[in-house]
Parts: structure tokens; sequence; C-alpha cells
């Protein structure tokens, strides 16, 4: 296996485009977020210097691309991403971040691949990698409208982006609670104003308000990279739980996405059962397992 990085997210969509195309589903996050970099700060957008970005390809003896990667997160501990890869490929990975001195404690992405590249940087750092949170690709199959609720969707309009960054920002320490977990230490959300302004310019976030009016909740998505929209996050603050919120705006924006054109998907939590319930219910279907793992 050879691993070639890249620092620039062009560099790394000419190499590795069509092999992310070649599957946009299970490649959906490294495609989206690397697209979206290489826009934004095309458009002069600044690099955050605290990240360590990096994008990786995986060949094999054949120069074919048999795998890919990225560290790309915004905020501590800044976890790599990786798309599946062979086992071998993952390893060394890992031994290569380490041999050049850069840690990575934490991991997300398809397995095996994430797990025997943690395990390798453990044990080779001298930690011990645990899963922080199982997670599961879905992709919308037939739109399965849920029973109506009162109010409607629009989208998020700039003077309400305000709002919109709290209820993005509670979305993790949500999720976790939904999950029985307690919330990760120093998880307090990324969503800054001015990326909140981008999102609402872009027109990629939207409020369900009720029949007063009133906003009640919150669903996101991201651009269509190679065909694919990848819905998220979806928020409802608990007093306005229950009501059927979340399913009537998920089931909209999905109806919006499908209009465009675009195959759409979504990740759960695999311990939140209310998510899984209600995604399944509107018509996504599972499509392949991942993991967050954290060395601690």
């Amino acid at each position: 296996m050879e691993l070639t990085f890249f620092d620039q997210p062009g560099s790394f969509l000419e190499r590795a485009g069509d092999y992310l195309a070649a599957d946009p589903l299970i490649n959906t996050v490294v495609a989206s977020v690397t697209s979206r970099l290489r826009t934004d700060w095309a458009e002069g957008v600044p690099r955050d210097p605290h990240v360590p970005y990096w994008w990786l390809v995986v060949t094999d003896d054949s120069g074919q691309i048999v795998g890919a990667g990225m560290r790309s997160a915004p905020a501590p501990p800044y976890p790599m991403y990786l798309l599946p890869m062979p086992d071998e490929a993952a390893v060394q990975v890992a031994r290569q971040l380490h041999a050049t001195g850069e840690w990575s404690p934490a991991a997300n992405g398809a397995l095996p691949a994430v797990r025997l590249c943690m395990d390798e940087l453990g044990r080779l750092a001298g930690g011990t990698p645990r899963t922080s949170e199982h997670t599961r690709l879905f992709e919308l199959g037939e739109l399965i409208m849920p029973d109506p609720v009162p109010g409607r969707l629009r989208l998020v309009s700039v003077g309400e982006a305000d709002l919109a960054v709290r209820w993005v920002n509670a979305f993790r320490a949500a999720a976790d609670e939904q999950s029985g977990r307690q919330p990760r230490s120093g998880d307090l959300g990324t969503e800054d104003l001015e990326s909140m302004l981008r999102r609402i310019e872009q027109r990629r976030i939207w409020f369900w308000e009720d029949g007063e009016g009133r906003p009640v909740h919150l669903t996101g998505a991201n651009a269509p990279a190679f065909g694919v929209a990848r819905i998220g996050p979806v928020f409802t603050p608990k007093a306005h739980r229950g009501h059927g919120y979340a399913s009537a705006a998920v089931a909209a924006v999905s109806r919006h996405l499908l209009g465009q054109g675009a195959r759409v998907c979504l990740f759960t939590d695999q311990a939140n059962p209310v998510s899984n319930r209600i995604y399944q219910a509107l018509g996504f279907r599972p499509v392949a397992d991942m993991a967050n793992l954290v060395i601690g």
C-alpha cells in the first residue's frame, strides 16, 4: 500500500474525485466536506490555523485507489475520518502519523479501518481506544410522508442566525442525552455566526415553525456532492419534542432534496432509539455501520 497525503482539498479531489464518485453514499462525508472547503477557501474563507488539515489517498501496487481519508474536523481533538481501505493500509496510516509525530486521539469512519488504525495508534502511543459512538448510515428509499402537524418548513433568515447557532451547538449534547450517554467533555459545538450565515446564504438550514409562527425545530443539509445530499443536524428543543416536528421537517427537507435530483442520506446514533425509529418510518434504510473512537 502507498499513502499519499494532500494539504489542499482541490488537489485531493483532482486525484480522488472519480473514486469518491464511484460510491458517493459511503463516501458522503469526505466528499461533501472536501467540496465545501474547496469552495470556501477559493472564496476567501480563512483556513483555521489550529486544524491539522490533510487528505489521504491509498493506492495498491497497480496504482489503483483502494481507500481514502481526511483530517479536517473543526474542533478538538480534530478527529480524522477514514473511508473503507485494506486492513494493512489502516495500520500503516497509524504508523505514518506516529512516525511524523502527529497525534490524533480520535477518529471517525468506516469499520474495520477506523478500529484497526486506532488500535495501532493506541499501541504505539500507550493508550487504549474506546468507541464513543456507534453510527449508522441510512439512505432514503421511497419517502413516506408522516402524519401532518401544525406549521410549515421555511428557510432560516439572517435575523435568526443567532438562534440557529445556539440550536446547532445544542445538538450534540441533546443527542448524548437521548442516547443515554454523559455529555462529552469539551464538546461545546463548532458552529459560529459566520459559518451559520454561509449556511443561510446557501439555503441549507431550515426551521419548522408551529401554527403560531414560532420556530420549534431545526434541520440542516449539506449541498449535494457527487449527487448525494446528507441531512443534519436535526434538533428539536426539549420543550417542543413529542409533537412530530422532526418527522415533518426531515420529510419536507428530503422531498426538497429529492426534487433537486439528489440521493438523500443521513447518519444516526445507533444508541438513540427515537431518531432511528423516526427515520425508518420515513423510508430511510440502513446502509453501513460506522464508529467514532477515542484514545483515552
